[in-house]
């Protein structure tokens, strides 16, 4: 579940500081043009509501499981909910995991540290200067145009060697990301709605204990 919760958020994001890439190698252009136009406009949401599904697969292409889930994103605060499985809070303060199956909570301290990953830092620094990126071309998927841009990472200890990342042309928007590891395994996030200007109440990033009956609270802060 840790897998789903990391790379979901890459799916639905992309990145403003994408210029900084051009100094590592021979980045495309057009493709930057492109995930410039889906940062800019990520700039002007006031609070994001955004509905996912992802799909795993092995080797052979073989489904493993097809899980489904909502991110939720306002200012430093988040939270992301995958379907029967796990509900992410981070307050800001501290982050609260919570696991249905076993109803036990684990609370941490959050830490906006450079390493950390969060969607707010995703949205907007997600290629920094980590990958290279070039346009792959168009195609129709869903009656809509989309943009199929590659990326590779610089650092070729990651366990993944692609990231291929398809962008609505005409709402300049994250449509689906495909993470595709050394090990064989792929995973698929497709966006399903993205609200920018959703009404996110600031308690809907924070733990409730007392709407989780019987919860068991490990405290690691």
């Amino acid at each position: 579940m840790k897998t789903i919760v990391t790379f979901l958020i890459s799916a639905l994001i992309t990145v403003a500081a994408v210029g900084q890439t051009q100094s590592l190698g021979k980045s495309d252009p057009a493709a930057k043009k492109i995930l410039d136009a889906v940062s800019a406009k990520f700039k002007t949401y006031k609070a994001v509501q955004a509905t996912f599904t992802f799909k795993s697969e092995d080797g052979k292409g073989k489904v493993l499981g097809v899980k489904k889930g909502t991110l939720y994103t306002k200012g430093n605060k988040y939270r992301v909910t995958i379907t029967g499985g796990q509900d992410i809070f981070c307050d800001g303060v501290t982050v609260s995991t919570y696991d249905k199956t076993a109803n036990e909570v684990t609370i941490s301290k959050f830490e906006a540290s450079a390493n950390s990953i969060t969607p707010q830092k995703l949205f907007t620094n997600f290629y920094d200067k980590d990958f290279l990126y070039k346009l792959n071309g168009e195609k129709k998927e869903a009656g809509k145009t989309l943009q199929e841009i590659e990326l590779t990472p610089v650092d070729k200890s990651k366990s993944f060697f692609k990231v291929l990342v398809w962008v609505d042309k005409a709402t300049q928007t994250i449509y689906s990301t495909r993470v595709m590891e050394k090990s064989g395994n792929k995973y698929t996030y497709t966006v399903g709605t993205l609200n920018g200007n959703a009404n996110i109440t600031d308690a809907q990033f924070v733990f409730n204990k007392a709407k989780y009956p019987g919860v068991e609270v490990v405290d690691l802060r």
